[in-house]
Parts: C-alpha cells; sequence; structure tokens
C-alpha cells in the first residue's frame, strides 16, 4: 500500500496558548459520546490544557457534557473554529469523520488530535496529513497502549538487542461486545462511518504496537468473518504476518470472547521471550540470564491514565516546537497494515 510522505523537517512554530495563563492550551472536543468523555477527564487537572469548548450535533447533548465538564458548547464546529480560546481540537466523531474534522480545524489554525483510527479511508488520511503539514500545525494520533510502562519496556529490549533478533510473534485481542453494543449508535458497525469491525476498531491499537515496536510487516494471510453480531463488518479477523525474513507472527482480534479476555501480546528473538497480559510484563526470559533486569511492576494505564499521558505529551510538543511522539503518519502506518489485512483477507460464510 501506498506510504505516506515524510514528515516535515525542522520545527513546527512554538504556541504559547490563549485559553489562560502562560503557556495553557485550549482544547475543544467535536462529538460528546463515549470517548469525548474520557477526554474531558484526561484534560481535567492536565497542566498547561484546558477544555474550553465542546460541541456534538445533538445540542441538548453537547450542553449536558459542557455543564458537566465546565465547558461552553457551541452550536457548530465552524463555531469552535472560530474561537482564539481553542488551540486544539480533538476529533471525537465516527471515525470515518476524523479526516474531514480534523482537515477543517487545521485549515482554521488549529491543532490536531484525532482518536484512534486516523480515519478508515487511506487517502483521507493522507489528505489530513498533508493539511495540517500545510498549516503548520501539529497532528496527534491517540494510542494511548504506547505509554503503558511494560510495552515501554519491551521496546526498550527490543531497541537495545537484548532480545536478539525478533523471530516469532503473537498477538492476541480476545474481547468482548454485546449486540447492544453496536445498537447503541447507528454508525458502529457499519463501513461507512466505522471502517471495519473488531479489527478497524479494537485491533488497531495493537496494529499499531507492532508497527512501532518491529516496523511495518506484510500481510502474508487473513481470514475476517460475522458470526456473532448483527452487523455489516466482522467480528472475528485472524492474520499471519511476515516481517522480512527476521521474524513471522499472527494478530487475532475478536468482540465475541465472551466475557472478554485479556489482551496478549509475545515477542520471542534469538536471545530471549518477552509475554504482555493487558500490557504489563508476566514473561520476561533472556539468555543467559542476560542483562535485561526484572520485569516491569508497574501495572497497566487504563481509561483515562493512557490518554492522559499522551496529552501531556501532545501538550509539551506543541509548546515547544516539536513533532509528535504519535504523529499523523504513526497513524497512517496503522492504518495500513488494516486495510492490509482486510485486503488480503477470505471472508467466511457467516461473512455479511
Amino acid at each position: 500500500m501506498a506510504q505516506p510522505g515524510p514528515r516535515p523537517r525542522g520545527r513546527l512554530p512554538r504556541v504559547p496558548g490563549q485559553a489562560g495563563g502562560p503557556g495553557e492550551l485550549g482544547f475543544g472536543l467535536v462529538g460528546c459520546g463515549v470517548i469525548a468523555q474520557t477526554f474531558a477527564l484526561a484534560l481535567r487537572g492536565l497542566e498547561g490544557a484546558r477544555l474550553v469548548a465542546v460541541t456534538d450535533t445533538n445540542a441538548a447533548v453537547a450542553q449536558r457534557f459542557a455543564t458537566e465538564h465546565e465547558a461552553l458548547a457551541v452550536p457548530r464546529l465552524d463555531d469552535m473554529l472560530s474561537m482564539a480560546e481553542v488551540d486544539v481540537v480533538c476529533a471525537c466523531v465516527p471515525s470515518g469523520l476524523h479526516a474531514e474534522v480534523g482537515l477543517a480545524a487545521a485549515r482554521a489554525g488549529k491543532h490536531v488530535v484525532v482518536e484512534k483510527p486516523i480515519d478508515v479511508d487511506l487517502a483521507a488520511a493522507h489528505r489530513l496529513v498533508e493539511g495540517a503539514r500545510s498549516a503548520g500545525v501539529a497532528l496527534a494520533v491517540i494510542s494511548q497502549e504506547r505509554y503503558n510502562p511494560g510495552v515501554r519496556r519491551l521496546k526498550s529490549l527490543l531497541d537495545s538487542g537484548a532480545l536478539g533478533t525478533p523471530v516469532l510473534v503473537a498477538a492476541s485481542v480476545p474481547w468482548y461486545r454485546p449486540q447492544s453494543y453496536y445498537d447503541s449508535a447507528a454508525w458502529r458497525g457499519t463501513w461507512a462511518l466505522d471502517g471495519g469491525g473488531a479489527f478497524m476498531n479494537q485491533g488497531v491499537h495493537y496494529a499499531d504496537l507492532l508497527v512501532w515496536l518491529l516496523g511495518a510487516p506484510e500481510v502474508v494471510a487473513a481470514r475476517c468473518a460475522t458470526l456473532a453480531h448483527d452487523i455489516e463488518v466482522e467480528d472475528v479477523a485472524l492474520a499471519i504476518l511476515r516481517w522480512g525474513d527476521r521474524a513471522l507472527g499472527t494478530l487475532e482480534v475478536t468482540t465475541v470472547a465472551y466475557p472478554g479476555l485479556p489482551r496478549r501480546l509475545r515477542v520471542s528473538g534469538t536471545k530471549g521471550t518477552v509475554e504482555l497480559e493487558d500490557e504489563v510484563v508476566v514473561v520476561e526470559a533472556l539468555a543467559g540470564g542476560g542483562q535485561g533486569g526484572q520485569p516491569e511492576a508497574a501495572g497497566r494505564l487504563g481509561m483515562p491514565a493512557g490518554h492522559r499521558a499522551q496529552l501531556a505529551e501532545v501538550v509539551a510538543a506543541i509548546r515547544e516546537g516539536r513533532e509528535q511522539p504519535v504523529s499523523g503518519e504513526d497513524g497512517c502506518h496503522a492504518l495500513e497494515l488494516v486495510l492490509g489485512v482486510y485486503a488480503t483477507a477470505r471472508w467466511g460464510p457467516a461473512a455479511r
């Protein structure tokens, strides 16, 4: 699949912020659904940031949300984009609208944060990346699992060579979602706005982690099926991956594993193995004792702690005029892997 363009060179302009005190950045949330609650809670008390405004197609929902979080409800996105107090716009809308909202914000000179995935369409995602680059604004894609201490531990062992050359990778996201989850909003479980099912929405986290930890893999084979829900998209997906001549791996994702089981990621290299369970290290074994140290004792960052950790870096990067730690290009790479699985997949007889 096509690769996103190179990252812009140099530094972004420093932005002192306009929302309040020196360096404080004003945030606006577009969409007041479930994920917006996570953003609002993550921003509460975050140094250098303040929730200023929210908007939603349902004005009553927006007003209730604004009252709860001490922000201003505005009728339309354009109203938010005209506010000098808003420095950063967060797209908390259905996935298929992420690029549209983000691009409008970038063109208005606002920095942009989009919830995962960056979008469901790769061309739209590239337009967003280029639009932010052309406007000279920051673009960040939420990937909060990167901030878990266990994931950081695995990353350090891979980067240092302590695990040797990776040879086998096994990732599993055995989650559960009842039919009511998909019925809760008309866009859920649709190709147009959800962009896919279990792999696009639940699996994208691990798609991002695999690319970040090991580089972009080739999709060797894949299969998707709709087996337990009345939806357009898949609720079971399996992929076989290959990293050149270095490693083979699997990634399985589902929303039918009642009642929802821990996510797992195991990486075996020529010098050892590390396994994570819900992003916490449960196995760290290095050949000959190695120098890897003890397994990470810290627990997993839940919600909104994971979002807060990333948003803190978003704020710092904007204030210092440096690149975002999880950029639009990073979001494109994760999306490419998801779409590569869909392009390769053979769909089961129960698929719709």
